[in-house]
């Protein structure tokens, strides 16, 4: 999956959140999980779209499709943030970072668990 994954509709956002949280998963799982009733066709051509879009793949078990994500919810989050701070604050993290503290978007605890981990990637980094 590449930096610049397309955006996606709602049924394909649904669809992702079930991948994600159930997968590996086939379609028949995917449609009985759905909010709405959909065809087991209809959600084979969601998954095959996102599977074009670089969101998941799929291995064959007999005759049945096997769908995973491509990538973590985590990695695929980051990537929408990265394009958002590029379009907006000109590939600033720290605009957004500062813009989300002042709006009380990150609490204490987030804030220690953030630096935390900035502090451990500047470690692994002086290690190399």
């Amino acid at each position: 999956m590449d930096d610049s994954l397309p955006e996606l509709g709602d049924l394909e956002r649904e669809v992702m959140q079930l991948v994600w949280a159930h997968g590996p998963i086939t379609a028949e799982d995917v449609r009985e999980r759905l909010s709405r009733r959909l065809k087991e066709s209809t959600v084979r051509t969601v998954l095959r779209r996102l599977e074009d879009k670089g969101y998941t793949t799929h291995t064959v078990d007999g005759r049945t499709y096997v769908y995973q994500a491509a990538e973590p919810r985590g990695q695929v989050a980051a990537k929408a943030v990265k394009r958002i701070v590029d379009w907006f604050c000109n590939g600033s993290i720290e605009e957004v970072l500062v813009g989300m503290v002042d709006n009380e978007m990150l609490d204490q605890k987030q804030l220690k668990l953030l630096a935390d981990q900035v502090a451990k990637a500047k470690a692994k980094a002086a290690k190399k």
